[in-house]
């Protein structure tokens, strides 16, 4: 049986234009690191979720070699947008860069053997004190693409398989109300939920672990080593 993992904000260069190492010292040789460990921790027959800020890149022509850099990795992949991946316009176009094992996950759902993955990028949420009314419209926006996400799923794949859900940005910000994202998780079934975006001292405001019968898991990069994470889904 396949393992199921997931990993965010690779922010990937491989030509060089944007390096990381001015972000700290973290991300000095971070792709080299993450393919090392994700050569070692993923087998050719398991899952990995890719949350969104993939690649530094501007078009998708640029992209290439970051999408080649996720090829050559181990494992089927399920890539999700993020805000700063402005590479990603057309569905149709991406899908015909992605590399031989990859799909993109962008209004609909994939069923991926023992689970069933729903998601969308997500925004800040209209309770975040720097939000604005521009924020607000994209959020609402991004929160029906999820429920379009859910229900692509149950139109083609029912409710068997336990669902997973893909996000860039967190669902739930600690100390404060669950955004407008979660009860679209619970309503939609969804057991385990992945996310990125947070870095830094900001990890600490992600909520995880289980909270009303979802478990939530940061996967940005930074905050896990620049390894992919397993997700032990349970129905």
């Amino acid at each position: 049986m396949p393992t199921l993992f997931a990993l965010g904000d690779l922010h990937l260069s491989t030509s060089g234009a944007k390096p990381m190492d001015v972000f700290g010292e973290a991300w000095a040789g971070h792709a080299a690191r993450m393919a090392r460990h994700w050569d070692a921790t993923v087998g050719p027959g398991d899952v990995v979720l890719l949350a969104g800020d993939l690649s530094w890149a501007r078009r998708l022509d640029e992209a290439r070699g970051d999408l080649a850099w996720i090829g050559a990795r181990p494992g089927r992949k399920l890539l999700l947008r993020g805000n700063h991946d402005s590479w990603w316009g057309s569905l149709a176009r991406v899908r015909t860069e992605l590399p031989d094992g990859c799909l993109a996950l962008q209004h609909d759902a994939h069923d991926l053997g023992p689970w069933v993955v729903v998601g969308a990028r997500g925004w800040t949420e209209p309770a975040d004190p720097t939000a604005t009314a521009a924020d607000a419209a994209i959020f609402d926006r991004e929160l029906e693409r999820l429920r379009l996400s859910i229900q692509d799923a149950d139109r083609r794949f029912g409710r068997v398989k336990p669902r997973v859900a893909m996000l860039h940005y967190p669902p739930w910000i600690l100390g404060r109300e669950p955004s407008p994202v979660v009860p679209v998780l619970k309503d939609g079934g969804v057991s385990d939920c992945v996310y990125g975006h947070l870095h830094g001292a900001d990890h600490a405001l992600g909520v995880r672990g289980e909270h009303g019968g979802i478990r939530y898991h940061l996967v940005a990069a930074d905050a896990v080593g620049f390894t992919p994470v397993r997700i032990a889904v349970t129905a």
